[in-house]
C-alpha cells in the first residue's frame, strides 16, 4: 500500500489502538457500559454485565454496517474482527514505554491484537481487552487498521 499510494503506513501501536478506540471515554465501550448486537458483531449468544442477549452473525459485517462511530468518528473499533497491533505481548504494562511507541522486544513471537471479534466473547470487545497471538497467523477472526503516517517536515 505504502508503494502504491507513496506514503507510510503502519499498524498502531497498542497504546494508539486504545487511545483511538476510547476516544475520550473512560467506559468499557466508546458508547457506554453495556454492549449489544445493535451496536456491534460479536457471538450474541452471551452476554456482558447487564447486556442482553443478541444476534450471532456468524461472520463479518462490512465496515460501518451499524453506523456508530466514536467521538473521533472511527467505526467497528468493538468486534467484526481482532486488529493487530505493532507491539509484541507482553504479561503486564511493567516497563512499557510511556510516549505512545510500540514495545517490541527480541524475545517475543507473539504480537498484540485488539478489539474482539464476531466469533468471540462481549467481554472481549472492551477497550481494554488484550489479545494475542504469532505474526502471520491468519484467522477469519482477524483483520487489521492502518495508521497513516504524516509526512516529515525538513527544515
Amino acid at each position: 500500500m505504502s508503494q502504491r499510494t507513496k506514503k507510510e503506513y503502519r499498524f498502531p501501536t497498542e497504546a494508539e489502538w486504545e487511545y483511538a478506540c476510547r476516544a475520550g471515554t473512560t467506559t468499557p465501550f466508546h458508547f457506554g457500559k453495556i454492549i449489544t448486537t445493535d451496536y456491534v458483531n460479536y457471538n450474541g449468544n452471551y452476554t456482558y454485565g447487564e447486556s442482553p442477549k443478541g444476534e450471532y452473525r456468524g461472520q463479518t459485517t462490512p465496515v460501518g454496517y451499524f453506523q456508530v462511530a466514536n467521538a473521533f468518528g472511527l467505526y467497528d473499533m468493538h468486534g467484526n474482527v481482532y486488529e493487530w497491533c505493532e507491539d509484541d505481548y507482553h504479561d503486564s504494562y511493567k516497563s512499557a514505554p510511556t510516549d505512545g511507541s510500540a514495545w517490541l522486544s527480541d524475545k517475543n513471537t507473539t504480537r498484540i491484537l485488539r478489539g474482539g471479534s464476531w466469533d468471540f466473547y462481549p467481554n472481549n470487545c472492551r477497550c481494554a481487552y488484550r489479545y494475542y497471538d504469532f505474526p502471520g497467523f491468519s484467522s477469519f477472526s482477524f483483520g487489521l487498521r492502518v495508521v497513516s503516517v504524516a509526512p516529515r517536515i525538513i527544515p
